[in-house]
């Protein structure tokens, strides 16, 4: 199903890699992890000492520097296993990239060595209770005091908020204009800062998800992660290799649920006979097929023009929002065609049916993205 253009031996060796780790270290416990609402903390480092968090950073900072089709292998792996923790690539693919981009030599020196062995977990603090995709509207405060800052809010829905040790915080400080924001470094012990509850979610379930609590946390100037006033430019442009990381979960979801739902309809017998022999289903497959395979086409070419440092940010969101919906179409077929099975959690396609419908609304919803495109015609 893969376009195996792209791939040498070099990213055979790690996908092959990353399955043996899956088997080894996730797949035995993770029933239990999504029972307890998140993974273990010693993950992060088997899954730094296995070299899986340093795709993107340069080899100065502890990374391999090897680029974005390492990590698209693996979260493919992850998708193939129906292994759902993305906070994994949030921390090393989009995450990480702020500090590269811009973070002080000193900042740099600091966090990224610990990032990719796994002895720093990251998280980015954007949304809050009152203000989703619309990122002007956060109403976390930092306010001047001396050389510090002192900054005081709430967010929500923070990935990997459980087991973060830097946290980036997206404010406004006070006295700049109110379309102006900032991005602070916020560790995770500093006085003040809390960790509220760990999110109950639908699907993703091992994954953690929570609140953080910021009451008036003080912070050098130093912590200033580039150029003051200027955070919402940052993640604008940095929005862009998000939403090209949710495209490529989104398809190596529906190809792992395609084949594991044709294999289900070919040994699955009623009235005599496979169920895939059926007209109706035979034509529902095809139609899957052709829809990964196109997904799967339109997505390499967003690879291919990211690389190139041309994809524009139209592009996207239509990469996030088209391949998360044909995921959601195709999910939807899945779980139809195991019929009673298709709705029991102990079946892939069940989990990855709850698994992946945040994937249309993290990033920028379907229909922010929607708007973005629309403002270019």
């Amino acid at each position: 199903m893969t376009d195996q253009s792209h791939l040498t031996a070099e990213h055979e060796a790690l996908r092959q890699s990353v399955a043996r780790f899956i088997a080894r270290e996730i797949a035995p416990h993770y029933s239990q992890w999504e029972r307890d609402g998140a993974m273990p903390r010693e993950l992060w480092r088997k899954m730094g000492d296995a070299g899986f968090l340093g795709c993107c950073l340069p080899e100065a900072w502890g990374g391999s520097g090897a680029g974005i089709h390492h990590a698209l292998v693996i979260i493919e792996e992850f998708a193939r296993a129906f292994i759902a923790l993305p906070g994994f690539y949030t921390h090393a693919e989009i995450i990480a990239p702020y500090i590269v981009h811009y973070g002080t030599e000193e900042q740099k020196r600091r966090w990224l060595p610990g990032c990719a062995s796994g002895e720093v977990v990251l998280s980015i603090a954007m949304t809050e209770p009152g203000a989703g995709s619309d990122l002007k509207g956060t109403r976390t405060i930092a306010r001047p005091d001396g050389d510090d800052f002192l900054i005081s809010g709430q967010k929500t829905f923070i990935t990997n908020g459980l087991h973060a040790d830097l946290i980036i915080v997206l404010a406004g400080i006070e006295g700049d204009p109110p379309g102006k924001k900032t991005l602070f470094l916020v560790e995770a012990d500093r006085p003040g800062f809390s960790r509220g509850r760990v999110l109950e979610k639908l699907g993703q379930k091992a994954q953690d998800t929570a609140e953080l609590f910021f009451d008036n946390v003080r912070v050098p100037a130093s912590n200033i992660l580039g150029v003051r006033g200027e955070g919402l430019h940052y993640l604008m442009a940095q929005l862009g290799r998000e939403r090209l990381m949710v495209g490529m979960t989104a398809v190596a979801g529906a190809e792992a649920a395609f084949r594991e739902t044709l294999a289900y309809t070919n040994q699955r017998q009623a009235f005599g006979q496979s169920i895939s022999q059926f007209q109706h289903l035979r034509f529902k497959l095809a139609e899957m097929k052709t829809e990964v395979t196109v997904a799967r086409a339109f997505l390499e070419q967003c690879v291919s023009r990211f690389l190139d440092d041309a994809l524009p940010p139209e592009h996207a969101a239509m990469c996030k929002y088209w391949l998360t919906d044909v995921e959601a179409k195709v999910l939807d077929q899945c779980v139809q065609m195991h019929g009673g099975y298709g709705f029991m959690r102990e079946y892939p396609v069940a989990r990855a049916y709850a698994d992946s419908r945040g994937q249309r609304i993290y990033a920028g919803t379907n229909e922010v993205m929607k708007e973005i495109i629309a403002r270019t015609l």
